[in-house]
């Protein structure tokens, strides 16, 4: 059971990142907080108009795909033999144990069931986040010391 004191630190957690539902468990157990949030008024869902006037590309100019947005608003498109590696908890993401360490893995490299992939800071405490198949990392979709949010999308393992 975790102390009054740990909750408290969740809700300010919660409240300063504006969430409204958070997951955690760690050797003491597993705490899911769902904060209630008031009827919206008149609420559209939140998505990007289309633009009717896109401006055209000057005459030269480089014209981009689209990307994954790697922000985890959207799940990548995976592939018949991939499998993405999704955060557990609300954290930081860290590709090393520390600054000065090199990364758990890099794009390309093969994995074996358990290893250490990547770190989730949450409330001062390390969690190491393992591969739970053996495979090859495709991509890492996370850059390092940004905020993930649960089940997002930290990186894609090809396996098989």
């Amino acid at each position: 059971m975790m102390e009054v004191r740990e909750l408290k630190a969740l809700l300010n957690l919660m409240h300063e990142n504006d969430l409204v539902e958070l997951e955690i468990e760690d050797k003491k157990g597993k705490v899911r907080l769902v904060r209630g949030v008031a009827a919206p008024q008149n609420h559209q869902p939140t998505q990007a108009a289309p633009s009717t006037t896109a401006p055209k590309p000057r005459a030269g100019a480089k014209v981009m795909a689209p990307t994954v947005d790697k922000a985890g608003a959207g799940k990548p498109e995976l592939q018949a033999n991939q499998k993405l590696v999704e955060s557990p908890m609300v954290g930081t993401f860290y590709r090393a144990a520390s600054p000065d360490s090199d990364p758990f893995v890099e794009e390309g490299t093969q994995v074996r069931k358990g290893q250490p992939l990547c770190i989730i800071e949450a409330m001062k405490m390390m969690n190491e986040i393992e591969a739970d198949t053996a495979g090859r990392v495709v991509s890492i979709l996370v850059e390092n010391g940004n905020s993930v949010e649960y089940g997002q999308a930290l990186m894609i393992l090809e396996i098989g």
